[in-house]
């Protein structure tokens, strides 16, 4: 009997998961596609194409990297957001659970018009750190993470490839100032500390250039 019990447990508990999973893969994009003509447009564009540095491009970029990071610009329960930015918290407090999911879901099907690298004199170094790290400063390989192509890993790691260089410069030296904060187990931060500002704009620089 306690067996039984025990399996019917076990078994409604996988259930249940594989149900939560499935309506997390149940994202919208069509849906998505109207909040971001309504809400992002301003800042990322439509399909998630931005006109300006200052705002990421978000087309083609790993869906549930975007989620994420919608997740970290709100606040819960009165708590400060994990990540903090003060116009993205006013857009992302907007939106429920199923718009960011539509939205991800939307940009991350999205062509990209890649950014390029704009100062070739930091390419070289760039590609070094970007494949190979600095074993002696104990910097890894940026590929080790966002792949050889920057191409990202869902979640965690983001598309880097064709980013606006001026943008991830910014990010990986909000990084190393820690005032942005929501990397997993401080990874970014204790990278982008051991980073010079020469070595932080090539590296995006490179990236930049990914394809």
């Amino acid at each position: 009997m306690i067996r039984s019990a025990a399996m019917a447990i076990f078994l409604a508990t996988t259930v249940i998961a594989h149900a939560a999973e499935g309506a997390k893969s149940k994202a919208d994009p069509a849906k998505g596609k109207i909040v971001a003509e309504t809400i992002c447009v301003a800042c990322h564009g439509a399909d998630g194409n931005s006109m300006s540095a200052a705002n990421p491009h978000l087309a083609g970029q790993v869906e549930d990297y975007i989620y994420k990071q919608l997740s970290n610009f709100k606040s819960i329960d009165g708590k400060p957001a994990v990540r903090d930015n003060a116009i993205m918290a006013g857009m992302a407090a907007a939106l429920t659970e199923e718009d960011m999911r539509n939205v991800s879901a939307w940009f991350a099907s999205q062509k990209l018009t890649p950014a390029v690298a704009k100062d070739e004199s930091k390419i070289a170094l760039g590609q070094r750190l970007w494949r190979q790290g600095d074993f002696k400063k104990g910097v890894p390989a940026c590929a080790g993470c966002h792949g050889p192509a920057g191409a990202g890993l869902p979640a965690q790691y983001p598309r880097l490839a064709g980013q606006f260089p001026e943008y991830t410069e910014a990010q990986l030296k909000a990084f190393r100032a820690e005032q942005r904060a929501n990397d997993p187990e401080k990874m970014m931060r204790t990278i982008a500390a051991k980073l010079s500002d020469v070595e932080i704009q090539a590296v995006s620089e490179y990236a930049a250039g990914l394809r």
